[in-house]
C-alpha cells in the first residue's frame, strides 16, 4: 500500500491533520461552511486543513483549547471524521447540525440535545450489532444542557433519528412521487416513540465513540417542524454557541474530576 493511503499515516488520509493539530475536543457540523460560523465565537481559530468535506480549525473558546471538523453529509463521511480524529488524540465529538422535528410543540429555532438515537443509517452496521444503542456520553449531555441554559435558548433532550437518506428514508418523496415502503407510516411512527428528531449523522457517531470508550453527544437547531410544516434556517448560530461553550464546560468538568480524584463527573461536584 502507498503510504499515502495509509489510514495510520502521520497526517491522516481524509482529514489530512496530524498529531498536534487538534484539541481534545472536536465539534463536528456537516457543512464546511459552517466552520466559520462556529469559529466565529471562538477567542481565537486558525485553518488547520481543508480535503475534501473535511475542513479543520483548531483555536480557543474562553481559553479552552477546541476545534472543528466538517464532516459533509451522512455516517459514513461522520465515521471517517470520528476515526480519524480518533487516531490522532481527540476524545470528545460534539455533531453540530441541524434537523426536522416531529413534536408539533417543537418551534423552528430551537435546539434539540440528543441523549441516543435510532440506529437507521447503515454505517454503525458495520461496526456492531444492531441491537447495540446508540447513546450520548452523559457528560456531554450535561454540558450542552448547561451551555443551553446559560445563554437562554429554548431546547429539547431526548432521541434523534439518524437516516441514510435524505428524502425516501425520512418519509418525504423521491423523484417523481416515489414512496419507499412504509415512508408514509414512518414519521408518525417516530412521533408516537416520543422520537424528537430526523438528522442523518447522530447515531453512527455516538456508536463508533462508544465502541471505542470516547465522548460523544450532539446538538442540532430545528430547521423544520414535519407536523406543523413550519421550515427556516434558524438557530444554526444558537447551536454552534451551545456546543463551543459545552467544550469550555467539559473542560472544568475533567478539571474538577481530577481534582477530587474520580473517573467520571456527577452533580455533586461544582461546575462553575
Amino acid at each position: 500500500m502507498d503510504d499515502s493511503e495509509d489510514p495510520n499515516a502521520d497526517v491522516q488520509y481524509h482529514i489530512e491533520v496530524g498529531e498536534g493539530d487538534v484539541a481534545d475536543a472536536v465539534l463536528l457540523p456537516g457543512n464546511p461552511e459552517r466552520v466559520d460560523k462556529i469559529t466565529q465565537f471562538w477567542d481565537s481559530a486558525t485553518e488547520v486543513a481543508y480535503h475534501r468535506e473535511y475542513r479543520t480549525a483548531t483555536g480557543t473558546y474562553d481559553d479552552a483549547s477546541i476545534s472543528v471538523t466538517s464532516t459533509g453529509i451522512g455516517g459514513p463521511s461522520a465515521a471517517i471524521a470520528v476515526e480519524e480524529l480518533a487516531r490522532i488524540g481527540a476524545d470528545t465529538f460534539i455533531r453540530v447540525g441541524s434537523c426536522g422535528a416531529i413534536q408539533e410543540e417543537m418551534n423552528v429555532g430551537d435546539l434539540v440535545i440528543t441523549t441516543g438515537g435510532v440506529r437507521q443509517e447503515g454505517t454503525s452496521d458495520e461496526y456492531v450489532r444492531e441491537d447495540y444503542p446508540a447513546v450520548a456520553d452523559y457528560e456531554v449531555v450535561a454540558a450542552l444542557v448547561a451551555a443551553a441554559e446559560r445563554l437562554g435558548y429554548d431546547y429539547h433532550t431526548g432521541i434523534t433519528m439518524s437516516a441514510d437518506s435524505f428524502y425516501a428514508g425520512q418519509g418525504r418523496p423521491g423523484f417523481e412521487g416515489f414512496s419507499a415502503e412504509g415512508g408514509d407510516e414512518l414519521v408518525e411512527h417516530l412521533k408516537n416513540a416520543n422520537v424528537k428528531n430526523i438528522e442523518m449523522e447522530a447515531s453512527a457517531i455516538m456508536t463508533i465513540a462508544n465502541i471505542y470508550g470516547l465522548r460523544s453527544g450532539a446538538v442540532c437547531s430545528v430547521y423544520a417542524n414535519r407536523e406543523t410544516g413550519e421550515f427556516r434556517t434558524e438557530g444554526e448560530s444558537h447551536a454552534a454557541e451551545t456546543a463551543s461553550l459545552a467544550v469550555k464546560l467539559l473542560a472544568q468538568m475533567d478539571d474538577q474530576k481530577a481534582a477530587a480524584g474520580v473517573e467520571r463527573w456527577h452533580p455533586g461536584l461544582s461546575l462553575d
